[in-house]
Parts: C-alpha cells; sequence; structure tokens
C-alpha cells in the first residue's frame, strides 16, 4: 500500500547486549526501507542529536559511573529527551520512519536489571522522558553472552580499551541478556526476539520477516515485485 505523506511515521528500536549486531542490522534495515522509498532517519542512544551525542562521551567514557547506576540512567534520560525533541519526534511528525540502534529498554536491561535500580524508579523515569514517543516495533537481538562479548571484542580490535559497558564482567552481560529476553516476553505485541547467532545475512532476513509482518499495512509495496 501507499502511505500517505501526512501521515505521522514508525519507530523501531534494535536492542540487545554487547556485540549482538545492532548496529549492523539497523543499517541495512535502514536501507531496505529506502528501497520501498520511504523517508529513513537511521540514529542511535546514548546520542541522535548535538547535546545527546555530548552526553554520549562523558557516559561511554566511564566518567559517569562515579555516580552510580542512578546517576548513569539520568545521564541517559537526559540525553533522550533531546534526543526524541531534537531528532526523533520531528522525523515521526513528518512522516518518516526512524531506525535507532538502543532507545528505553536498555536503560531497563543496563540500569535496572544489571545496575539493580528499583523497576518502578526506571518505570517512572521512562514514563517521563519517553511519554508518547514510544517505539512501534522493537527488534531484540539475542546471543549467548560469550559469544557478544568476543564479537564486541574483535569488533574493536583497533581501540585502545573496551568502553564502560564492554569492560563489565561475564555475570554482568549475562543479566543484561536475560533482561532483554524477558522484556520480548512481557511485551510481545512491541517486541520480536530476534536469534542473532547467525550470519549478518541471515539475521537480516529474519528481521524482514518481522518487520514486514508486523508493520505490513504501513509498508508500500517492494518496487522490485512489480
Amino acid at each position: 500500500m501507499k502511505v500517505a505523506a501526512s501521515a505521522r511515521g514508525r519507530f523501531i528500536t534494535f536492542e540487545g547486549g554487547e556485540g549482538a549486531g545492532k548496529s549492523v542490522q539497523a543499517r541495512e534495515l535502514a536501507h531496505r526501507l529506502k528501497i520501498l522509498g520511504l523517508q529513513v532517519v537511521s540514529t542511535r542512544e546514548p546520542g541522535g542529536s548535538p547535546s545527546a551525542e555530548a552526553l554520549r562521551q562523558i557516559i561511554l567514557s566511564g566518567e559517569a559511573a562515579r555516580y552510580g547506576a542512578s546517576g548513569e540512567a539520568l545521564l541517559f534520560s537526559a540525553a533522550r529527551i533531546d534526543h526524541i525533541d531534537v531528532t526523533i519526534e520531528p522525523a515521526l511528525a513528518r512522516g518518516d520512519w526512524v531506525v535507532c540502534d538502543r532507545f528505553a529498554d536498555s536503560t531497563r536491561a543496563y540500569q535496572g536489571a544489571a545496575g539493580r535500580l528499583e523497576p518502578a524508579f526506571i518505570a517512572r523515569l521512562e514514563q517521563i522522558v519517553v511519554d508518547r514517543t514510544f517505539p512501534d516495533l522493537t527488534l531484540i537481538l539475542d546471543l549467548p553472552a560469550e559469544q557478544g562479548l568476543a564479537r564486541a571484542a574483535k569488533r574493536r580490535s583497533g581501540r585502545v580499551s573496551p568502553d564502560r559497558f564492554e569492560s563489565e564482567g561475564f555475570a554482568f552481560h549475562q543479566t543484561l541478556r536475560e533482561a532483554f529476553v524477558e522484556i520480548a516476553r512481557e511485551e510481545p505485541d512491541r517486541c520480536a526476539l530476534v536469534d542473532a547467532r547467525g550470519s549478518a545475512e541471515e539475521v537480516a532476513e529474519a528481521i524482514w520477516d518481522v518487520v514486514s509482518r508486523r508493520l505490513a499495512d504501513f509498508l508500500p509495496s517492494d518496487p522490485k515485485a512489480s
């Protein structure tokens, strides 16, 4: 179907542990949507707007770790507010699709589950920050923690050291995996759990299968099919 230009865009997020392939798959999905003629904004968290990118440097460098999980959650939230106001909401209002590498579920997993913040605190923060700008679809890439850490290490081969979260121990990353699986289980209408153990091509096809089924009413026809 052809979606009216004035219609609000769709918001898709990618979640998962370190090394699960979120960035690669977010780029691939954005490319595939553009082929269909959609206007797509690719973005990420922390970051996605100039002010949020500045906070990204503080968070991932480890400078914010001294403030504990609650301090990190507040910094992520400050970055998210600006990201939504400057990048996400204007794009959706224009009718663009937004593909985001991480969003609010990462705060639930990293600072909530792994950081042991009270669920009520995380929920209230999310309610204030995200408000109505919640994803239409969240793709959670599931990968055993040991495989994800190995992939992350290979990916950063040219870098001096792992970032704030990559440097955490195995138990931390195992908790992250369990938290993301639980999010998918609790919100099946919004979330889809995707097995990320296959090749990049196999995972991309699994993702497209989910997107084409879940958001079929908003997708234009594939020009290659005509």
